[in-house]
């Protein structure tokens, strides 16, 4: 099982509507926040990055859950381009060696500074890796969530303890069915907490980027966030 980015991560759809909360640095980055209390969801971003319209108004969403939500510049100033052309020079610059120090560093500093409760991450594409990745032991999330997943390895995966959500297309050459398949038996043998869906008629980017003019797509994708909204619930005590 191995995912990376393709020419479908590069695909979108301007959700309009303007967001409610504002940006400015914490934990060391700049970063988009929303709501406020002591229960905090960290939104790690696809390759659009914290100032892309959808996920900030999928940020906004959930901060009408009770939720403190962080969207942190774990691209440090660098989403892909709009004339973005080939991806490889872009990822080169945004490999898993340069972009998980920034992600542990951010989290390690709100937990340190703004003493939550719980955090919970959310992982669009790009971004989802690093939840998983922090849902080890040792890792600095309390559970998380990812969507149309990019870049996670089973060995990610087989390292999960802690509470893991996956909202996945029905057409995804980036986590395709074999692979999603693969980290559902594993999740299973290690006895992990993890829930899996699966949502017909819609592709990769469906959660964050899909056409919501599409009644199959909107679904989609309002589903995908109202199951990590309560998914947060259950451990967000």
């Amino acid at each position: 099982m191995a995912s990376a980015c393709g020419p479908c991560c590069l695909e979108t759809n301007f959700h309009e509507g303007a967001p409610q909360g504002s940006h400015s640095q914490i934990g060391g980055l700049d970063t988009y926040s929303v709501g406020s209390g002591k229960k905090i969801v960290v939104i790690l971003t696809d390759i659009y990055g914290h100032k892309y319209n959808n996920t900030l108004l999928i940020a906004d969403e959930i901060s009408k859950a009770g939720y403190q939500v962080l969207i942190p510049d774990i691209l440090k100033g660098d989403p892909v381009p709009a004339e973005h052309g080939d991806l490889g020079p872009w990822l080169q610059n945004h490999t898993q060696e340069i972009t998980t120090p920034i992600v542990n560093g951010f989290l390690k500093k709100i937990r340190e500074e703004l003493k939550p409760t719980f955090v919970g991450g959310i992982g669009y594409c790009f971004g989802a890796k690093y939840v998983v990745l922090n849902l080890a032991k040792d890792g600095l999330l309390d559970a998380g969530a990812g969507a149309h997943p990019s870049f996670v390895t089973i060995d990610d995966v087989k390292a999960v303890t802690k509470p893991l959500l996956f909202s996945c297309a029905e057409v995804d050459p980036i986590f395709p069915a074999d692979a999603r398949f693969e980290a559902e038996k594993a999740l299973a043998e290690i006895g992990a907490r993890y829930q899996v869906d699966l949502f017909s008629g819609v592709s990769h980017g469906f959660a964050c980027r899909g056409d919501m003019k599409d009644p199959v797509v909107k679904y989609a994708a309002e589903k995908a966030l109202s199951d990590q909204i309560c998914w947060f619930h259950q451990f967000a005590k």
